[in-house]
């Protein structure tokens, strides 16, 4: 049987305020097999950003091991870190987080320029993705001229364009319209058809039930769904 893409084991995350220690995460158990489609649900503060910071890399937990394609990424260092997300792992947030200088073309490639030199062949695969959701007559445009939708499917481009192994969604439609939602739920559906391992955390039921799987966090662990 196949290994899972990601096997957290016991991850505890703390912070320390003046003298006072919080404990955020509190010893928290996950695999996510590839091709999953996993909905994290649950009341605010209880741990749902902190532990998409730590499956992200954008953060390291307090104890624990997280293992992702049987490498143990809490033992690399920053600029490891740093390499391993940008070829692993896109990100879809709430609030898009576009250049609001750069065009819709630019901002997808923003990911290859981190990588290294750019190339013709990453700037037509730039457009293809722009084009597949739809975007085929916004590529030139700012954020500010395209629509709450249309910068969250510039922001899904630019989590693909280096072909990730997992996408992770933070609250993706909750900027949106109903129509936008849908759309872009569409396009999550459709990108996890074709193999993709999404984690994407929502407080909106009627998103969550778009999943394959959902999980609650509360307090720092997670309950029974």
């Amino acid at each position: 049987m196949e290994s899972p893409l990601i096997k957290l084991r016991d991850i505890r995350k703390t912070y320390q305020i003046s003298k006072i220690t919080y404990e955020v995460l509190k010893g928290i158990n996950l695999e996510v097999q590839r091709g999953d489609f996993l909905a994290i649900m649950g009341p605010s503060g209880g741990g749902k950003s902190t532990l998409l910071n730590i499956l992200g890399l954008l953060d390291k937990p307090t104890s624990g091991s997280y293992i992702f394609e049987d490498r143990d990424v809490t033992t690399l260092n920053a600029e490891e870190l740093s390499k391993f997300r940008n070829l692993k792992i896109g990100f879809i947030f709430q609030a898009f987080h576009l250049v609001p200088w750069a065009s819709a073309l630019e901002n997808v490639l923003l990911p290859v320029l981190y990588r290294g030199k750019l190339t013709d062949e990453d700037v037509k695969k730039a457009e293809k993705l722009l084009e597949r959701l739809g975007l085929k007559n916004k590529i030139n445009l700012k954020p500010a001229e395209l629509s709450g939708g249309q910068q969250q499917r510039v922001a899904i481009a630019r989590a693909l364009i280096n072909q990730p192994v997992l996408l992770l969604a933070d609250e993706p439609t909750g900027n949106l319209d109903s129509e936008s939602s849908k759309e872009v739920m569409d396009i999550l559906e459709e990108l996890n058809k074709e193999g993709l391992t999404i984690i994407m955390v929502t407080h909106e039921l009627d998103i969550a039930s778009r999943a394959k799987k959902k999980k609650i966090l509360r307090d720092g662990i997670f309950i029974d769904s």
